[in-house]
């Protein structure tokens, strides 16, 4: 069973919102870019948070518009066995240190978690550093979660008001 690592975190001291998934997907790791799958939706979910369509932009450029609205990635799994790309199957998980990351962005008001698998690790995590930031729940952007895009849009749309000036 192949060992599968995730990415670094793609986040500055400006960042107001970290979105966190699971642990990057076989097509993620093989191009070596967050949410590569054409299927996931994840780039349309997020364009609809920031006002910005991200879909026609390379990959540097999108996160490069991530910085820039104050939006960060990152995973709550740095490295497990896994054989495909479905959360079901991480074994042997090994966590990521959120806490430590959370300690360098001092601007930092929400974390939304790209999907259950990724709630349940980062809630463990965070603990009780998470106090004073708003802790998300959202329909994983996997083209697997099936209820479809503009079902999950509510719930991620909702997250414009961590992006907000105050």
């Amino acid at each position: 069973m192949t060992i599968k690592r995730s990415f670094p975190p793609v986040t500055d001291a400006r960042t107001r919102l970290l979105i966190l998934g699971s642990l990057p997907g076989d097509r993620s790791l093989a191009e070596a870019r967050y949410y590569a799958h054409p299927q996931n939706q994840f780039w349309p979910l997020i364009s609809a948070v920031i006002g910005a369509d991200l879909t026609r932009l390379d990959y540097d450029q999108r996160l490069a518009a991530l910085r820039d609205t104050r939006v960060g990635l990152w995973d709550v799994v740095a490295s497990a066995r896994r054989n495909g790309s479905m959360d079901a199957a991480i074994i042997d998980p090994i966590a990521n240190d959120l806490a430590a990351l959370v300690r360098t962005l001092p601007d930092l008001r929400a974390i939304g978690f790209n999907g259950a698998t990724a709630h349940r690790h980062g809630l463990k995590q965070l603990g009780a550093l998470a106090a004073d930031i708003a802790l998300v729940a959202l329909p994983s952007s996997s083209a697997l979660h099936t209820i479809g895009l503009a079902a999950k849009l509510p719930a991620w749309t909702a997250l414009r008001e961590y992006l907000r000036q105050g």
